[in-house]
């Protein structure tokens, strides 16, 4: 998902420097994968959107307790103060109108599809500067592989 919104958003970050940061043992999670690649492209855009060329872009994932967390960092202005929960809300920008393109619904829709998936999102400003995006998805159970359910899909009736 992580390198599939990285290929879509390829040309928007020619002119950042990207950085992928995976922990090794993340394991398979039972998600919908295009609703979550959208969140990723969404939280990857909005670091293209609000950071100047040249900023640097780390997006990485790693294994919590009980979830796994999911993080977008950038090294750019940072979220306006007393902004971090707002802009999760529907037409509401970090930024105002006009600034940038946008109507304030890509936060909101990561919100959303977080949730329906069991998991929370939230943003906050780096001590370092620059924004980070980080939601968590319950580690729950994998989808399991039953040989059995797959030699019955292969049956021809």
């Amino acid at each position: 998902m992580v390198v599939s919104a990285l290929k879509v958003l390829e040309r928007a970050f020619a002119e950042h420097q990207i950085k992928v940061s995976l922990d090794d043992n993340l394991p398979l999670v039972n998600i919908d994968s295009v609703l979550m690649e959208r969140v990723i492209y969404n939280l990857l855009e909005n670091t293209v959107k609000y950071t100047p060329a040249g900023s640097i872009v780390e997006i990485g994932a790693n294994v919590q307790e009980r979830v796994i967390e999911v993080w977008v960092d950038d090294n750019g202005p940072g979220l306006p103060e007393g902004k971090e929960e707002v802009i999760f809300k529907k037409f509401e920008r970090g930024q105002p109108e006009g600034a940038t393109r946008g109507v304030g619904l890509g936060l909101a829709i990561c919100r959303a599809i977080v949730e329906a998936h069991g998991g929370e999102i939230h943003a906050e400003n780096r001590p370092q500067g620059g924004a980070r995006f980080i939601f968590t998805l319950p580690k729950g159970n994998p989808p399991l592989l039953d040989a059995e359910d797959i030699a019955e899909g292969e049956e021809v009736h």
